[in-house]
């Protein structure tokens, strides 16, 4: 029994396939507001949280959602690494007790470890639902006498039985071994074990070693090479055979009423999943999302308008009744509460996007994209799988970006990450949604719209390049689950969009704050202080050098080259910009766009000007947080550099096509 004081931190792993509810479970321990998405791949790094049972503090790590301890991707790798080390006490393995079967191979190698092993039986509401029974005596006999606790981290029950039996089975020890092989492969292992102990001394866990040798396992063998067995040796295939007939009759034993599953998934993923209407689908689906983020959230949207206008109006007064000075006024109405309360009144529109993202992920429908975007994935030498990045895209590139790591191949994470940023992320919206409304009318939504096929049309088109001069091609094939359908978690919803709408609101109050600040000073001083003619500001010293470039594209203007370059700190500063620029106060309200529709109109800027510069904000360099993510998960400041200015050169092609050819037919 292991020896420890009740003042020991226990620490427990948290460990299952994707979409089995662990990171939901995670949280309902912790309280973390970790992001939880219905689709594998989300979770990418451990994540630390803690609580209290009985006066006992836990120490609890979530691990990426994996099918197996074999590295293949840098999710195993992560999960493996954390398992095998040492501090880990108790291993929970989460399961998602509606795919029992599919569930039961990563539970029996975790036995073969040799570790303190808890089952937590999830989604055990949803076996009752189906008229489905798991004999919970069985099941944990055939484990090797394992605990086996029935929880549900939807509904939050389960919980305290499951910490119990973890405190418990840690202080009880590790039961024997579950799976005993043929003849052949336990005289295999016998003889391994004594090679590791002839060359290595007694070693913990030696059993499970000595598996990973026989199948081959590159790291194992790299950390234990005297104890390998001939190259040529691989008993891989009859491991995992084997152990799949065990789960077979674990199966048989212990799950009833199988046949009664619900049907209602496989009929509806006849259409969602249709290998030709399954496209059309999902963009009548983005259709929709789009639909509803302007209709409804322009309707809200309005009352963000006047309550701006009130505030900044009452600042105004307040600031001219206490005489202060004139250009601190300037700084705080025109600068600040311009460029902040502008991006503000998106607010809406930005809570419409994500509230619909969260209902489309936490449902199940979001992996169905990946294995409908499959085919043309394929084409492009990726596989479905490198979809997922890309439409997590739509609501930020940095988590995209670090998305990739689900990807096998570091060729493949490296063009996926170069591919990821041409999706529309949430930060562009504004952009969208001001410029569109104010060119476009009733066609406004139909232009943002037709702005998120083009960055998917551009990402799919780099990528065929890409895999052109790809000598080393990747096996297409993906091997993805496809979850079951499930009634989004309103908590899951709730987290899920607190969590973007805090980060917005954080940014607004930070990086917009001081893009607001350095603008406005850059806008009212040049090199003989402060000056009221903008035209001779710092500003637009740097904006004229920019219009010649700019000019072919439509956006010969130093204000517009300005409002570009403060876009770099994030997409939504170039909103903010044009309100400080052009010394609008509220410009998302119709007087405002009116303000602004009638400068740039007297500067011959029309509809498609604005299309142009939409194109460009889509397309040209990323935020300075998705430039720092892609420098840490690419370890390369040339590759990073090489893409941005790839990016920049692609963008400005792309604006200057759009405006010359839009000229011929204007």
């Amino acid at each position: 029994m292991p020896e420890h004081t009740e003042e020991k931190e226990l620490v427990v792993g948290f460990i299952g396939n994707p979409n089995c509810g662990k990171t939901t479970l995670f949280n309902a321990f912790t309280g973390a507001n970790l992001k939880v998405a219905n689709w594998p791949g989300v979770t990418v790094e451990r994540v630390e949280g803690s609580t209290v049972y009985k006066g006992r503090t836990l120490k609890l790590i979530d691990l990426p959602g994996i099918y197996s301890l074999t590295c293949y991707s840098i999710e195993e790798k992560v999960s493996r690494q954390c398992i095998m080390e040492e501090n880990i006490d108790v291993i929970v393995n989460v399961v998602d007790a509606s795919s029992l079967e599919r569930n039961l191979y990563l539970t029996l190698q975790l036995l073969e470890m040799g570790k303190p092993v808890i089952l937590a039986l999830n989604m055990m509401d949803i076996v009752e639902e189906r008229g489905m029974e798991i004999d919970l005596h069985r099941l944990p006999e055939m484990l090797g006498g394992i605990p086996v606790v029935p929880v549900s981290a939807r509904k939050r029950t389960g919980l305290d039985v499951l910490l119990h039996a973890a405190l418990h089975h840690y202080e009880e020890g590790v039961k024997d071994r579950v799976v005993h092989y043929n003849v052949e492969l336990e005289e295999a292992i016998t003889k391994t074990e004594e090679k590791f102990k002839e060359y290595y001394g007694e070693l913990l866990h030696s059993r499970w070693y000595a598996i990973k040798l026989l199948e081959q396992d590159e790291e194992i063998i790299q950390y234990y090479p005297k104890a390998a067995v001939p190259e040529k040796v691989n008993y891989e295939k009859q491991i995992i055979h084997q152990k799949y007939n065990y789960i077979e009759e674990i199966i048989e034993d212990t799950l009833f009423h199988k046949e009664k599953k619900a049907q209602a998934t496989d009929r509806v993923d006849r259409y969602l999943t249709h290998p030709v209407w399954g496209v059309p689908i999902f963009l009548a689906i983005m259709a929709l999302v789009f639909f509803m983020t302007f209709t409804v959230g322009d309707f809200l949207k309005e009352y963000f308008e006047m309550g701006l206008d009130l505030f900044s109006g009452a600042v105004d007064v307040i600031l001219v009744k206490i005489g202060v000075a004139s250009w601190l006024k300037s700084l705080l109405v025109e600068g600040i509460i311009a460029g902040v309360g502008g991006i503000l009144t998106f607010l809406p529109n930005i809570l419409i996007l994500f509230l619909a993202l969260a209902f489309l992920e936490d449902s199940g429908y979001m992996a169905r994209v990946a294995y409908v975007m499959d085919g043309i994935m394929s084409m492009l030498g990726l596989s479905g799988k490198a979809f997922l990045p890309m439409v997590l895209g739509f609501g930020c590139t940095v988590p995209a970006v670090m998305a990739s790591r689900a990807l096998e191949r570091e060729k493949d994470r490296k063009r996926t990450i170069f591919i990821t940023p041409f999706m529309s992320c949430s930060a562009r919206l504004p952009i969208y949604v001001l410029f569109a409304d104010m060119f476009f009318g009733k066609y406004a939504m139909l232009a943002a719209y037709s702005l998120y096929l083009a960055g998917v049309l551009a990402a799919i088109g780099i990528a065929l390049i890409l895999n052109y001069f790809d000598k080393e091609r990747a096996d297409g094939t993906l091997l993805i689950e496809l979850p079951e359908y499930k009634s989004p978690n309103p908590r899951t919803i709730a987290v899920y969009v607190w969590e973007k709408v805090k980060d917005y609101l954080t940014k607004a109050g930070t990086t917009i704050f001081i893009a607001s600040i350095i603008l406005w000073f850059l806008l009212n001083f040049n090199f003989h202080g402060m000056t009221e003619q903008v035209s001779e500001s710092f500003g637009a010293s740097i904006g004229k050098i920019l219009e010649p470039v700019l000019r072919p594209a439509g956006l010969g203007m130093w204000q517009i080259a300005v409002a570009l370059i403060s876009g770099i700190s994030a997409k939504e500063v170039v909103v903010s910009s044009f309100s400080v620029l052009f010394g609008i106060g509220n410009i998302n309200s119709a007087a405002g766009m009116a303000d602004l529709s009638a400068m740039l109109g007297a500067a011959g800027f029309t509809g498609l000007n604005a299309y142009a510069l939409m194109i460009f904000c889509l397309l040209y360099t990323p935020c300075a947080a998705t430039i720092a993510t892609i420098k840490k998960e690419t370890h390369s400041w040339r590759w990073t550099l090489g893409m941005i200015a790839f990016q920049l050169v692609f963008a400005w092609l792309a604006a200057v096509l759009v405006y010359q050819i839009g000229r011929i037919f204007c």
